[in-house]
């Protein structure tokens, strides 16, 4: 199934009112997750890029979509990159065993970026 439906996307910043605030569990997030990152000069520049994200949770009900701007933006701020520059995200959910739960991700980037003109489609 696909579709295309004409109407300006909703960021997240404009779905929530209010300034919001960065959580302790969040916080703490960034603590743990940040130093097992891996560690070069990888200079993406200003180029376009491509996310891939698996992720392996212990709970069928997880969200995979909640898990993809936390991550996308400790990414960003580790490898120092400007998250505006994905083009592409693919994110993949896997069902594991509590207490191995994962992150796998790979960034690439893009060549050949696929940038619509006003008026294109995919779907025509």
């Amino acid at each position: 199934m696909s579709d295309r439906v004409d109407i300006k996307p909703l960021s997240v910043n404009q779905a929530w009112q209010g300034k919001r605030f960065k959580s302790p569990a969040y916080k703490e997030y960034i603590k743990e997750l940040s130093p097992k990152l891996k560690i070069g000069n990888y200079d993406f520049g200003k180029n376009p890029l491509e996310l891939f994200v698996r992720v392996g949770f212990s709970s069928s009900a997880s969200d995979l979509d909640n898990v993809l701007k936390p991550f996308q933006d400790i990414l960003s701020a580790h490898y120092k990159f400007n998250d505006k520059q994905i083009f592409r995200i693919i994110a993949e959910k896997e069902l594991v065993p509590k207490g191995m739960e994962y992150i796998e991700y790979s960034i690439t980037r893009l060549e050949h970026p696929l940038i619509l003109r006003v008026g294109e489609s995919l779907f025509d």
